[in-house]
């Protein structure tokens, strides 16, 4: 039989983190968090369900992430973020896997979001693949200031259960993540070597509104879908728009 890792960066989750918790119980054979020294109630929470709870100052999401896997008793890892849990299906499959022959280094599982009252199942948001299953000695963590990933050097294999997310208590939420991410990803981009030009500005917004509302069927979504559609394009305009703020401040240094 496998062992499993189960792992979590946390800071602040205490609404959230109970049910990922208790989706993670369920399969793994332990629980490591990694702790970015709480203001809340998180760490006193994570500590009913496991005592290998740390507490680490906020280095970044990769560095974090990193860490904590580095923490991990046994090879195989089960990464998690505080706003997610494990669907029931997915439990059960990897209770199943847990006792099967297999080749894979790795494991894509399909994320699914719950946003405006509803799971959201169309758009760039779903199926969103995230390789959260894997063998730590077969990789890294990988990325800048945001979108960090797991990258393993081997096969990988996709589950069919997924990761229920449940990112933003509200729509004044998700515009304060907006902001912050976006600012994030323009100084990625800047570092590595990217410019924002007009055509950023005028014409990639309403492309990526098609893609996701149109070519991704965000329409069967409802109202949900026409948001989160709109948000992806509103979310690429800050992006560029910052890149361009930064561009600008490093020309009058």
């Amino acid at each position: 039989m496998k062992r499993i890792s189960a792992v979590l960066v946390t800071y602040n989750e205490e609404d959230k983190i109970e049910r990922a918790l208790t989706s993670l119980k369920a399969v793994s054979d332990e629980i490591v968090v990694v702790d970015s020294c709480s203001t809340d109630a998180t760490a006193q929470i994570c500590r009913r369900y496991t005592d290998r709870v740390l507490q680490r100052a906020w280095e970044g999401y990769r560095a974090q992430k990193q860490f904590a896997t580095e923490q991990a008793s046994y090879d195989w890892v089960l990464s998690l973020d505080g706003d997610e849990m494990l669907s029931p299906q997915l439990r059960e499959e990897i209770l199943q896997w847990k006792f099967q022959e297999c080749d894979c280094k790795g494991y894509y599982l399909p994320r699914k979001t719950f946003f405006m009252g509803r799971w959201i199942e169309h758009t760039t948001w779903y199926p969103d693949w995230q390789l959260r299953l894997f063998q730590k000695s077969c990789g890294r963590w990988e990325g800048g200031r945001v979108h960090e990933s797991f990258r393993v050097a081997g096969p990988t294999g996709k589950f069919k259960g997924q990761i229920y997310h449940h990112t933003y208590a509200s729509f004044s939420e998700y515009l304060e993540q907006l902001e912050h991410f976006s600012t994030l990803a323009a100084k990625d981009w800047y570092d590595q070597g990217k410019r924002a030009h007009w055509i950023h500005f005028t014409f990639y917004p309403p492309v990526v509104f098609f893609k996701n509302y149109l070519l991704r069927k965000g329409f069967v979504d409802g109202i949900p879908g026409l948001v989160v559609s709109t948000l992806a394009a509103v979310s690429t305009l800050f992006k560029y728009l910052k890149l361009w703020e930064i561009q600008c401040g490093a020309r009058n240094e």
